[in-house]
């Protein structure tokens, strides 16, 4: 802790703005003890408080525009990269697809406040071709709250931090020990939680070749894709159907209670689809399968993709 008061008296803003930068870029560096101590050296004169908040926003524009254009490019793809280097890959995906379809380019505002959720909300915008200047504007004012709350805790509760510093000061590696052995409890209960869903998530899946000798054949087939419309509409396996929960609720879909269902997303272990699946079994449908590789596996097979909005 002595070293990074030294390192913040020294570089000031700039270390701030790297390291800010690297976080919201992904790398796993807990930003808000840095913000909360650049907050109290800039409560006693030592550090500017506009400058700080100035490059910390800055930090966060850079970073989180340059995830906006790899999502408009590579759209779920990008998606799925990001998942996987998170503690939570299989439901990462889902859970922000819900999140940023219920409330759209507006999650941008508190997106930095739910951890793992800001570098995947950025590139869901981009996926979904949220308007430049709506994702700029947005994300001005969440980077803006982000920052200012963690260096306004550190300016008021200045004193607290100093204490808290020196008492970890004063205990010299068991000091050190103290916060590796918190860091490593939280990441040990996130692998926990990661192990338990995968356990949840275990259902046979149809293969990317099973599925094209099924289009070949006679047999009535029903291609369920479970992502955002946004999503669907962007890209899809041809002849797939939007899932909408309340049209597979109606009475109109028992013609399909014996046909063959399959149910693809674009994420991690196929969580969504693997969600979906069991939730169409308990209504009665008798084969549903999710699709092993989902989206990205039919594409890496060479499989041609369906554009635009247009129902099958």
């Amino acid at each position: 802790m002595t070293y990074l008061i030294e390192l913040l008296g020294q570089y000031g803003a700039w270390l701030v703005f790297a390291w800010v930068l690297l976080e919201q870029a992904g790398v796993p560096l807990p930003a808000y003890p840095v913000l909360m101590v650049a907050g109290s050296l800039a409560a006693v004169g030592q550090l500017s408080l506009p400058l700080l908040l100035a490059v910390t926003v800055l930090a966060c524009l850079i970073s989180d525009f340059g995830w906006y254009l790899a999502g408009g490019r590579y759209g779920g793809r990008v998606l799925r990269t990001i998942c996987r280097l998170s503690l939570t890959p299989d439901s990462c995906v889902s859970q922000t697809e819900s999140v940023f379809d219920r409330w759209g380019a507006r999650s941008l505002i508190v997106a930095k406040f739910v951890p793992g959720f800001a570098s995947v909300a950025t590139a869901m915008a981009g996926a979904t071709r949220v308007r430049r200047g709506a994702f700029l504007a947005y994300d001005f004012v969440g980077s803006t709250l982000w920052a200012g709350l963690g260096l306004a805790l550190g300016w008021l509760f200045a004193p607290a931090v100093e204490t808290l510093l020196n008492t970890l000061q004063s205990l010299g590696h068991w000091g050190l020990l103290l916060l590796a052995g918190a860091i490593a409890i939280y990441v040990a209960r996130k692998a926990w939680n990661r192990v338990s869903f995968r356990r949840q998530q275990r259902m046979q899946r149809l293969s990317i070749a099973e599925l094209s000798q099924l289009r070949e054949g006679s047999a009535e087939l029903v291609l369920v894709d479970v992502r955002k419309r946004p999503l669907w509409e962007r890209e899809r396996i041809p002849g797939s159907v939007f899932f909408d929960a309340s049209e597979w609720e109606s009475a109109s879909t028992s013609a399909r209670r014996d046909a063959t269902i399959v149910v693809y997303c674009d994420c991690p272990a196929e969580a969504s689809a693997v969600v979906v699946a069991r939730a169409l079994r308990e209504k009665g449908f008798r084969q549903v399968h999710p699709l092993g590789g989902g989206l990205e596996g039919w594409r890496q097979a060479g499989f041609a993709l369906q554009e635009g909005a247009e129902a099958p």
